[in-house]
């Protein structure tokens, strides 16, 4: 595995490639990252992952400072994997060499869900990714389904700027418990890992009631929503809505069995926020 850390070396490395698959990442690896990186080693040759912690997608209470960053590791990682044939590390001087003035305005989906509890970070996210983009020049890219919001949204913008990239999406790569991989999941203590799992166990459950035939959804999501909230969850929002374009469905809609998707973010004893989802179809 080559190493890079300038755009202009990894240009060099990628000279020629038309079959390029990428994977961005902000590091501190996980089996969730590697099993991207395994999907896009079968979508194309050679595969191109970057670790780079993106200051822009980060408000001002928010843990860029302390995110963790274990380069050595990861690279550790993924030469024992041998899926990546180059990782692009840069510092953020290389990537942003003056400040970044020019940023993706995102449209109304960034601006709700996340995008409301986290006002800015989707235009940081896109801005790093299309300037990634433009620095790999995949034909591919991976990303995962556990941040839903954000893969539509790359994939909004792709369509958009007319970008020849195809994006795959990965399925949420979970424990035996059910919790999903992420890494902040490492701020927790062993009491919190204990009850993490409990988000996406609601999850589950509220698949089941409209599965049954529920369909009150409001009452559905105030249920789940007491429950986390009685376990000492601090709650962003856990709502069921469309997979299209991540609105609420309309009655007439859900008696069609339009597909949908349940989301939510929350804070496990008002400390490290967690988010997950579950997609419904067929119900």
């Amino acid at each position: 595995m080559k190493v890079v850390h300038t755009i202009e070396d990894l240009r060099e490395q990628l000279r020629g490639q038309t079959r390029t698959a990428f994977v961005p990442t902000m590091g501190h690896l996980h089996e969730g990252h590697l099993s991207l990186m395994r999907l896009a080693a079968q979508k194309g040759d050679p595969v191109v992952a970057s670790i780079f912690v993106n200051p822009l997608q980060f408000g001002p209470n928010e843990d860029f400072g302390s995110y963790p960053r274990t380069l050595a590791e990861d690279i550790a990682k993924l030469e024992e994997r041998r899926d990546v044939y180059v990782l692009f590390a840069p510092s953020e001087e290389e990537l942003y060499p003056e400040p970044q003035n020019f940023r993706v305005q995102t449209p109304d989906l960034g601006h709700i869900l996340e995008g409301e509890f986290r006002p800015g970070f989707f235009e940081g996210m896109c801005t790093v990714v299309l300037k990634l983009f433009s620095c790999v020049e995949p034909q591919v890219a991976v990303f995962g389904k556990k941040d839903y919001q954000q893969l539509m949204i790359v994939r909004a913008m792709c369509k958009q700027f007319a970008l020849p990239v195809q994006i795959y999406a990965h399925e949420t790569v979970r424990e035996a418990s059910g919790l999903a991989l992420s890494s902040r999941n490492r701020y927790l203590t062993e009491t919190q890992k204990a009850k993490a799992p409990k988000l996406y166990k609601e999850l589950v459950g509220l698949k089941e009631k409209i599965f049954s035939g529920n369909k009150d959804f409001a009452s559905i999501e105030a249920d789940a929503k007491e429950r986390l909230n009685s376990d000492g969850w601090e709650i962003d929002y856990f709502t069921i809505r469309k997979q299209s374009d991540l609105h609420e469905p309309s009655m007439d809609e859900i008696n069609t069995g339009v597909p949908l998707v349940a989301l939510t973010a929350a804070k496990i004893e008002g400390q490290t926020r967690l988010i997950d989802n579950i997609e419904i179809e067929g119900y």
